[in-house]
């Protein structure tokens, strides 16, 4: 019970972190901007995707989606040569018309905050860590892997903004270690392992 007393409150504490980072502070829009005469790029954009909504790479291999493991390995060849000459960069597009409610987007939000408090929680739990400082470092690291676990990986492959990046794994980690407080303050006194 007190396990997910603690995963419960780590996830609310996450939530409000989170909330204070992309609302008050310039965390959430850090190498985020807009773009420029953005009524001509979309009306491209529509005219040439239209209603398929997905996720974009550009510039593309330019090989057809039944290609052979040969054709595409050929059109990787030339991918820095394409990179070099075009912009590149990822687009999620979706066609006019996707419904947006911020309630929704929220609760979505805190439920996977919550979720991977518990889910830190418990493993905590699962360990002999007696010490706050100990327990409070468990969560932490793990909150540490969370936030590399795409950010990196993300600015790496398709060019996410340093700033952007740091900003995020910030956002992210400092969310662990406040459940990691949490915790370390719920969770009963253990023996520690010796």
């Amino acid at each position: 019970m007190k396990i997910l007393l603690a995963g419960i409150l780590g996830g609310i504490v996450m939530f409000i972190w989170t909330s204070i980072a992309h609302m008050a502070l310039p965390l959430g829009e850090a190498g985020i901007r807009e773009i420029p005469n953005e009524s001509a790029a979309l009306s491209t954009m529509q005219s040439n995707i239209g209603e398929n909504t997905g996720l974009y790479i550009f510039p593309g291999l330019g090989v057809s989606k039944d290609a052979s493991r040969q054709e595409k390995s050929e059109a990787m060849k030339h991918m820095s040569e394409k990179m070099a000459a075009n912009p590149s960069g990822i687009l999620m597009y979706h066609a006019p018309g996707r419904p947006f409610a911020l309630g929704k987007s929220l609760g979505i939000e805190f439920g996977t905050e919550l979720l991977e408090s518990i889910l830190v929680v418990f493993l905590l739990a699962q360990t002999r860590i007696g010490s706050f400082p100990g327990r409070v470092g468990f969560v932490l690291v793990a909150g540490i892997l969370a936030a590399i676990s795409t950010n990196v990986s993300y600015w790496n492959w398709y060019g996410f903004p340093c700033v952007y990046t740091v900003s995020y794994m910030l956002i992210q980690i400092v969310g662990f270690l406040l459940v990691g407080i949490v915790a370390a303050l719920v969770l009963p006194k253990r023996t520690p392992a010796i």
